[in-house]
């Protein structure tokens, strides 16, 4: 247990939500023969109650970093005023996560009854709240800590996703306060496009099964590097010798070693049952499109541009509370596609709404979700384009803000 809190200590830093040193310093706490903690700290008092009022085996706390601890205090002020919840329209909060919770003081007593019910809770300080000022995000895990480093990073990532989606619409809507203006011009300064070289990748074509692997792993690290996904979500495939090799569902990509599933397009093998939740939309592209490398993550500012509605519309749209899975209108991040859909096999499922926009890209967000793109024969295609992507939402979006200012 005292690797695992460590280790997902670290990653927490890695993913630019906490810092190694600081009031951003995680703090994860983990339960075996007994309780231990990454590190010492005075929240610990506190964190031990919450650990007797739960059936949990372990916590993780943590300050986030800027820009999320800014963007997240303003957005949990904002929810205490009316229900108490924090509510992102983003599809992975939609599904799992649902709402955020929001409490005002670092009471054991609140974090138990949140966690209740909820798989994190945000402590979003006020004035009248002694000596703790600063943001926190609280999460539990049942099995390992690993589960509360995917919330607490989901959280960040849909909370991000919120307040720049929800600032360009009351721009748009001459609904922004001062106080939004404020927060959004403190914060915007740590935010870049994707500036590195991009990186080399394994040289198509692969000789061996061993070599698909490898690729597969190196283009799973390389997307999180790159801040490309959130947590563990996000996927990617590549096809050989009559078989897809699909991520696992669940599966982290900088950690997809034995977490590849073959996938023999015959049907020879059940081997499908383990694999992304996205495997029919994965077969689906690579028939439609005879690629070989398919690569789906969750850049921020694709998912901000999926979201990206004219407010007249959409307040005449008969689809409205359902937009993620029913727009019916055709909209464009430059000449990449944006589509609904849902996770799955039905009637509105990715399946069937996603190959259809490959006809004419080798791109398409997919509205609250994220992004997929393609390779014709290797993943430093489809990584190129999701860079490419990526970056146009970035500039496109604060074009938008700067014209409506």
């Amino acid at each position: 247990m005292e690797q695992l809190v460590k280790k997902y200590a670290d990653k927490l830093i890695r993913a630019k939500l906490g810092s190694s040193k600081g009031l951003s310093q995680p703090l994860v706490g983990g339960l075996d023969d007994t309780l231990v903690w990454n590190r010492k700290a005075d929240e610990i008092e506190v964190l031990e109650d919450v650990f007797k009022g739960l059936n949990i085996n372990s916590l993780l706390f943590l300050r986030p970093e800027e820009p999320y601890g800014s963007l997240i205090n303003f957005l949990g002020q904002k929810a205490l005023k009316s229900n108490g919840l924090i509510q992102p329209k983003d599809c992975e909060t939609k599904t799992f996560l649902h709402d955020l919770p929001v409490i005002n003081e670092f009471n054991s007593n609140q974090i138990v009854e949140a966690l209740k019910k909820r798989k994190s809770v945000i402590i979003a300080p006020g004035k009248s709240s002694g000596s703790f000022k600063s943001p926190a995000i609280i999460a539990h895990g049942t099995v390992s800590p690993e589960q509360g480093f995917v919330t607490i990073s989901s959280v960040c990532f849909a909370s991000f996703v919120k307040f720049f989606a929800d600032y360009l619409e009351n721009l748009q809507t001459e609904a922004v306060t001062d106080h939004y203006h404020q927060i959004f011009d403190a914060i915007t300064p740590y935010l870049k496009p994707i500036q590195k070289l991009l990186p080399k990748f394994i040289p198509y074509p692969f000789s061996s099964e061993e070599q698909v692997y490898s690729s597969m792993i190196e283009a799973g690290r390389k997307t999180i590097e790159y801040e490309l996904v959130d947590s563990y979500f996000g996927n990617l495939s590549y096809y050989w010798n009559d078989t897809l090799y699909i991520s696992q569902t669940g599966s982290c990509l900088d950690e997809l070693e034995g977490c590849i599933d073959p996938v023999p397009l015959d049907g020879s093998t059940s081997a499908g049952i383990t694999a992304s939740s996205e495997l029919s939309a994965h077969l689906k592209i690579i028939e439609k499109t005879g690629c070989k490398a398919i690569l789906h993550g969750h850049s921020k500012f694709c998912v901000i541009a999926s979201m990206d509605c004219d407010p007249i519309e959409k307040a005449a749209c008969k689809f409205k509370e359902q937009c993620h899975i029913k727009c019916p209108k055709k909209r464009f991040a430059g000449s990449t596609p944006i589509v609904p859909g849902e996770v799955g096999t039905g009637q509105f499922g990715l399946c069937n709404t996603l190959p259809k926009a490959f006809e004419q890209s080798d791109s398409a967000i997919v509205y609250g979700h994220g992004l997929f793109t393609t390779g014709k024969n290797n993943f430093a295609e489809a990584f190129k384009t999701m860079v490419k992507v990526e970056n146009y939402c970035f500039y496109t979006y604060f074009e938008k803000i700067n014209s409506l200012r």
